[in-house]
């Protein structure tokens, strides 16, 4: 076709196109169409013209930056309409607006997901406008394309984050009231059972504690996947953690699923929280159990990783991380169930197989563990999930440990010590009040923290031998706050705090995790035990672990 006195006959050895002298000139074209032409042929960015007047408006030029974009070779793409960049996730409203456009002969500049020659598809920033020569004819369409995918990729990941922080904050507001709650029902129908002979009552009641100890288990997994779990991090082999409960997987994954382990001796340990962690794999585990009905291979590996340069892209930092990995030959998902596997309640199950929260504390916990979850997944390929996790630094080996536990031999429960119990909500309060006070502790209550902390201060000096009191309370004095208070005044006064919400536990890192915390909702007997477990800290004379080791509320 003519372009202006000269016309592309190809492109030589040297990748360059070559041209030839026309022997038809149309209207309107002058030499200047040689200069248009060349400065389409070197710009960088990727350019085509259509011509409008054949059918079909089909491709009549394409530089080599649009053929590096797409991966196609020239023949490929001339002559032919620039639909066959589009595919199944193509937006159709986006390409009724370019033909619209190129119908009314109007410019348009729009993204759209188009798709390169091997299938992987691309967000392309496309501007197309009519070409016109001197006289005013049309002569061609024009289109720039520009690849956007980075970019539009963080902005979906920023918003994802939003949107993930967002639900989190709301799921960790829900659960410390939903705890709390619990702590009630689950607390009365403790004293309730204790006080009934009926075996008929006592079957429904017993029933109505199995029901709430599953609330109280959901709840957990909200607040997993909130990040405000309460976690414990110690140097782990993680190795050695995944072979020391491998029956207790094999038992819960059934004899369908064959459990193969490639784990590698003399990996760095990782800073992590054991037990949760054995809940992650676990959970994620029972996943690909789910997703190979007929049964199949589970492979669980590990490895040492180091992140240098694309550390960031992960938004970790630089260094070395172990990974634990959990491969199936599943069913495999697609990239947009693969962008919503860790939403809480999401799930591909049917209704009644799954609460779609098992991915999602996993993704907490890994997040809170200041680690990575991945996730490499196609349908029909199978799924592989990734965990990285930081190598634990040596000056973390003498990360504070939890209190030794003590016999219930070692202490009276009938001592008649003294306790100064604060707590926001009057059911919990009266609840934790009848339960002491049942084994012969005497009681004094706050309902905050400021009124706890005068309450302290008015009783006589030493009278008071423990502090029981909520982690989060209403006022500028929560419990964090009023143990540090009481410290200043009294620092052989030992400080037991209980919590459904573990916001200010986990936002100043692992040091946090040294405080003396009973979570929400707890039973009778778990009560009583720490609250002995307290008092002896006061009376044994060793070393106590004092509030300030643990820095401020405020930090």
């Amino acid at each position: 076709m003519d372009v202006g006195g000269h016309e592309p006959i190809g492109r030589g050895s040297d990748g360059k196109r070559h041209w030839r002298e026309s022997t038809i000139t149309e209207p309107g074209l002058d030499s200047r169409g040689n200069v248009f032409f060349a400065a389409i042929e070197m710009t960088r960015m990727p350019m085509i013209l259509t011509d409008p007047h054949q059918d079909d408006n089909p491709i009549v030029f394409a530089n080599k930056a649009f053929l590096d974009l797409t991966l196609y070779e020239e023949e490929e793409v001339l002559g032919r309409n620039c639909r066959f960049l589009q595919g199944a996730r193509t937006d159709p409203e986006s390409v009724t607006e370019l033909r619209n456009a190129v119908a009314s002969t109007s410019s348009i500049a729009l993204e759209i997901l188009n798709y390169k020659r091997d299938g992987s598809p691309f967000w392309n920033a496309v501007f197309i406008g009519p070409v016109y020569d001197t006289t005013g004819n049309l002569l061609y369409f024009f289109a720039s394309q520009l690849d956007v995918t980075r970019r539009r990729e963080s902005e979906r990941s920023y918003l994802q984050a939003q949107k993930m922080e967002a639900v989190g904050q709301l799921t960790a507001g829900l659960a410390h009231d939903f705890n709390n709650l619990l702590q009630v029902v689950n607390g009365n129908l403790e004293l309730a059972v204790a006080r009934s002979s009926d075996e008929r009552v006592l079957r429904y009641l017993e029933s109505a504690r199995g029901a709430a100890e599953r609330g109280a288990k959901l709840t957990g997994q909200l607040l997993a996947f909130a990040r405000k779990t309460r976690l414990d991090p110690r140097p782990v082999d993680v190795s050695e953690c995944l072979n020391g409960f491998a029956d207790v997987m094999e038992s819960a994954l059934g004899r369908k699923v064959e459990l193969h382990f490639s784990v590698r001796r003399g990996l760095p340990k990782a800073l992590l929280d054991p037990q949760q962690f054995e809940m992650a794999v676990l959970n994620i585990a029972i996943n690909a159990k789910d997703a190979m009905p007929g049964g199949g291979v589970i492979e669980l590996s590990t490895a040492r990783v180091k992140l240098n340069g694309d550390a960031a892209a992960r938004g970790l930092s630089p260094g070395e991380y172990v990974a634990v990995q959990v491969r199936d030959e599943g069913q495999g998902m697609p990239p947009e169930v693969i962008e919503r596997a860790t939403e809480p309640f999401f799930t591909t199950k049917g209704v009644g197989k799954g609460t779609g929260l098992g991915l999602a504390m996993a993704s907490g916990f890994v997040q809170q563990s200041r680690g990575r979850l991945e996730i490499e997944s196609a349908p029909g390929k199978g799924t592989t999930v990734r965990m990285l996790f930081p190598v634990a630094s040596s000056e973390l080996h003498d990360l504070p440990q939890e209190p030794e536990k003590r016999s219930k031999a070692a202490s009276s429960g009938k001592s008649g010590a003294h306790i100064l119990v604060v707590e926001d909500s009057p059911e919990v309060l009266a609840l934790a009040r009848e339960i002491l006070e049942e084994v012969g502790y005497r009681i004094t209550t706050a309902e905050t923290g400021e009124d706890g902390f005068a309450t302290f201060k008015a009783e006589p000096e030493g009278s008071v031998d423990l502090v029981f009191t909520d982690l989060v309370m209403p006022g500028g004095m929560n419990g964090i706050v009023l143990a540090q208070e009481i410290a200043k005044i009294a620092p052989d006064v030992p400080v037991l705090m209980t919590t459904g919400y573990n916001e200010e536990l986990v936002a100043d890192g692992p040091l946090r995790s040294g405080l003396d915390v009973l979570g929400k909702p707890y039973r009778r007997s778990d009560l009583l035990d720490r609250v002995r477990q307290a008092l002896n800290r006061k009376g044994d004379g060793g070393p106590r672990r004092n509030i300030s080791d643990y820095g401020s509320a405020e930090e």
